[in-house]
């Protein structure tokens, strides 16, 4: 006998959503507009690119846009980048685009868009899956339950605000790096699966740049296994228009095929063996409060793991989690797992009980009023040098930190804590009815605490994460007409430190033997070799063991 297809839409199973109609109330449009902006906008500005991915990344896009590299082969102090170009493409267009704006500002703002698309493709892949035939609640016997419409929004609502309330897009979706764009792939890709039995033109174009796009970026082996996933998946579908997508993800799947092999993208990245106890601590904080819902949706859930609301988050959940097993805890490979996350932890809304519920609102409230708090008194040391011991905690921490009064911040900061406040008065209230109230606070708290931290302590967290304090000690030790600098050894952040802040022609490959650099740096610890003197030794302002120092060289 032939297989059965995936949608058994003749056969009604027992749906665990009882949702009336009060429930399906739709967040208000100004307040979720406000939310995601006081989410995405802090950040942009005011800051240096900080050390390790972000100024990594930020080093290939001012190559290209400098010219000091070809667009085709991205490069730092002559060493090439891994992976697809695009993601750099993208930044060093900004630069180029807005020679007005500091070019770090320029590289951020096609991101801070690439995170807005994500939380808009996570929204609608959740409201398409919703309105499935499947994922509706039960009917009422006299009548009063939610709408379908209805329903699809407020659940896309709690997907939304689940997204947002997790630790690890909190980290990594703030950042310039190629891990974002492939998060933008992935979402338009469950986009385009979970819209292809109702937006059938708009799914096959979503599903047709997704995969290319994460092949792209730097991750083909999950394009490929995403597409191969997907393609089954509708190949045993119930609904014709999904049928209908086969050809189409079949043609993306040897686009990305094809990019991945124009790039050079294929890279053997697999873990020799696996740390279980970092791999657990990563899903504990990383995945919070989405991966918990996530796997209460699919207990609750679990009659319908065949069904599409179901199992189209669910291979987009699988795919990320496997690579991030086999790259022994890559929280680059499970931030690719948090759309279908968002997604599933939704599911999990009208099935959740009001004690739970709770737990979870009185957890939020705790830590992140506690979180502010904390950020508040800091600031008032800062500035007025009271109470005493935050201050002298920040000065033992970061040597030579200056405190800059900002009235703009001090004000947004103000706005925020206030609307903090008022979003836990109306939580708190008892007759609230709507699905996604349990994330509210989750949400809020989370872009509280971010909003905070990036207006409140953005200059000593910006002097402790940036490495131009490094760079202006050893700037002072050079000669203002010194144009190069030998830095074999060193690494992707520091080199790009060298080329940015320094403004230095840095080699990052040969040996010091082989340079024509009068000048050179080597790691604290290292052999001088012969034939070089030392001028100085210079370590971050935030280094108490100097180990992370470098020893700056003369050619004798």
């Amino acid at each position: 006998m032939p297989a059965a297809p995936i949608e058994l839409s003749r056969v009604n199973l027992p749906t665990p959503a009882i949702v009336a109609e009060r429930g399906a109330e739709r967040l208000p449009r100004l307040a979720l507009l406000l939310l995601c902006a006081a989410y995405v906008i802090p950040g942009i500005f005011g800051r240096d690119p900080w050390r390790n991915a972000d100024l990594t990344a930020f080093g290939f896009m001012a190559s290209i846009a400098h010219g000091d590299a070809p667009w085709w082969q991205p490069a730092i102090a002559g060493i090439p980048a891994e992976g697809g170009p695009l993601p750099y493409w993208l930044g060093a267009l900004a630069i180029k685009a807005l020679p007005f704006l500091d070019q770090p500002v320029a590289a951020r703002l096609p991101y801070a868009f690439v995170l807005v698309g994500v939380l808009v493709a996570v929204w609608y892949a959740c409201f398409h899956l919703a309105r499935t035939e499947a994922a509706q609640p039960v009917a009422f016997a006299f009548g009063g339950e939610a709408q379908a419409v209805d329903y699809a929004r407020a659940l896309a609502d709690g997907a939304l605000l689940a997204l947002m309330s997790t630790l690890g897009l909190l980290r990594l979706g703030h950042e310039t790096t190629p891990d974002l764009l492939q998060l933008l792939a992935v979402a338009t890709y469950l986009y385009g699966l979970a819209a292809a039995p109702s937006r059938p033109r708009s799914a096959r174009a979503a599903v047709l740049l997704a995969l290319p796009m994460l092949a792209a970026s730097g991750a083909p082996a999950v394009a490929c296994a995403l597409g191969l996933l997907g393609a089954l998946l509708n190949h045993r579908s119930a609904y014709d228009e999904a049928k209908g997508l086969r050809p189409w993800l079949l043609a993306s799947l040897t686009l990305a095929v094809l990019a991945a092999w124009i790039f050079r993208g294929w890279a053997w990245r697999v873990a020799p063996a696996l740390d279980v106890g970092s791999l657990l601590r990563l899903l504990a904080w990383f995945c919070w409060p989405a991966g918990p819902l996530a796997l209460w949706t699919l207990w609750r859930w679990r009659r319908h793991g065949l069904r599409r609301h179901i199992a189209v988050p669910a291979i987009a959940l699988l795919v990320p989690l496997a690579a991030c097993i086999a790259m022994d805890g890559s929280d680059s490979a499970l931030l690719l797992a948090l759309p279908s996350m968002a997604i599933l932890a939704a599911f999990t809304l009208p099935t959740l009980s009001r004690s739970i519920a709770a737990a979870v609102d009185w957890f939020c409230l705790f830590i992140f009023t506690s979180l502010a708090l904390f950020g508040w008194l800091y600031y008032l040391s800062m500035h007025t040098g009271w109470p005493a011991r935050p201050l002298a905690n920040l000065n033992k921490l970061a040597e030579g930190f200056e405190p800059i009064f900002s009235l703009p911040a001090l004000l947004i900061a103000v706005a925020a804590t206030t609307a903090w406040l008022a979003l836990v008065r109306w939580r708190t209230a008892r007759h609230r009815h709507a699905l996604w109230k349990s994330l509210a606070l989750p949400a809020g708290g989370v872009a509280l605490a971010w909003l905070l931290v990036m207006t409140l302590l953005l200059p000593p967290l910006d002097y402790a994460r940036s490495l131009q304090p490094l760079v202006t000690r050893l700037k002072v030790r050079l000669p203002a007409d010194a144009r190069c600098m030998a830095a074999p050894g060193q690494s992707l952040p520091t080199l790009a430190a060298l080329e940015w802040h320094g403004g230095w022609r840095v080699q990052g490959l040969g040996s010091l033997a082989d340079t024509e650099c009068p000048h050179a740096v080597i790691s604290t610890g290292q052999s001088v070799p012969h034939g070089w003197q030392v001028i100085a030794q210079v370590r971050r302002p935030t280094d108490r063991s100097g180990s992370a120092g470098l020893v700056l060289l003369k050619r004798q």
